[in-house]
Parts: C-alpha cells; structure tokens; sequence
C-alpha cells in the first residue's frame, strides 16, 4: 500500500493517489476506499484495478487538513493503509482507521 501526494502550483489542491499492492490485495476482485472526503461511503469511490493485481484511485483534497480512511477489500473486508501517515482509534469499533495528511 501506499500515498504519493502533488499539490496544485498555488497549493490549494493536494492530490492523493491511494495505492493498494497486490500483495496486499490479496487476490480481492474489488477494493473501494472510505473515509472523511466521501462522508465514509464504501462504494462511492471504487479503485481501478491494474495489469498487475494492484489497485489505485487519486483524489483531490484541501491542503492542511487530516482525513481518516480504510480500504474495503471485496465489500468484506476492511483493510488500512500499511503507508498511512499515521493511525488513530476508529470512533465506531476497536480498531484504527488511516490517516492522510495533506
């Protein structure tokens, strides 16, 4: 898994592009991404899966700001982000969620 971040030449726009690796994929057939920027719809923003069984979206965020996210794994299963820049407790269960910041 990982995040490569690109802001806009007048910073106003950080562009994220979430990466899941086959490895950590494992084999899924699906992978959407939840979090803060899509009020944590599982299905709202689905990953395009490549050649080589990895999956991968970009999206753009407000600069200065943290966003909580987890990738779903197959509508099943719930994966975070192995490059996260940090973790912090999920509010709703008892596990962490990712956190990107821009």
């Amino acid at each position: 898994m990982a995040l490569k971040k690109s802001y806009s030449k007048d910073k106003k726009t950080c562009k994220v592009t979430f990466s899941v690796s086959p490895e950590a994929a494992q084999g899924a057939k699906t992978v959407t991404i939840a979090g803060d920027f899509n009020s944590w719809s599982s299905t709202e923003t689905p990953l395009k899966k490549g050649k080589d069984g990895s999956f991968s979206v970009a999206i753009n965020l407000e600069p200065g700001k943290e966003y909580q996210f987890r990738y779903l794994l197959d509508g099943s299963r719930w994966e975070n982000d192995w490059a996260a820049d940090k973790y912090i407790p999920a509010p709703f269960s008892s596990t962490d969620n990712s956190v990107v910041i821009c």
